[in-house]
C-alpha cells in the first residue's frame, strides 16, 4: 500500500458525493497520527510546538504546501499550536485528496522535528 503522503491532491470539480462508510474508514485507518474525522465532514488535528515561532513556521510551510497542491485547509495559529481542518469545499465533505493533504502535513511536521 502506498503512503498517502506520496499521492497528489486532485482538484474536485464537484458532482461527486463525499466519502462515507467503508471507503472513509479505510482512508482514515491509513492516515492515523492523531487526525480525527469530525462528523463525517472534515479532518482535524492540532499540532503542538515549543513556541510561537515554530508554530508560525509550520503554518507557513503548510500554506506553501496548500498553494503547491491547490488544496487549502483552514489553519488556526496560536502560541505553540496550529489547528488544521481539511475538507473539500466544492462538495462540502471529504475526498481522498483531503487525506493526502493531511498525510503531507504530517510529513512536513516530522521533517522539522
Amino acid at each position: 500500500m502506498t503512503d498517502l503522503a506520496d499521492g497528489k491532491c486532485i482538484p474536485c470539480r464537484g458532482g461527486v458525493p463525499p466519502l462515507q462508510g467503508l471507503e472513509l474508514d479505510e482512508l482514515f485507518a491509513r492516515l492515523g497520527n492523531g487526525w480525527r474525522v469530525v462528523e463525517g465532514h472534515h479532518l482535524a488535528k492540532e499540532f503542538t510546538f515549543t513556541n510561537f515561532r515554530e508554530a508560525l513556521d509550520f503554518t507557513n510551510r503548510v500554506g506553501e504546501l496548500a498553494e503547491s497542491e491547490n488544496h487549502h485547509p483552514d489553519l488556526h495559529l496560536a502560541w505553540g499550536r496550529v489547528g488544521v481542518e481539511i475538507w473539500t469545499h466544492k462538495i462540502d465533505g471529504l475526498t481522498e485528496s483531503d487525506f493526502v493533504f493531511a498525510a503531507k502535513a504530517d510529513r512536513l511536521n516530522q521533517a522539522t522535528r
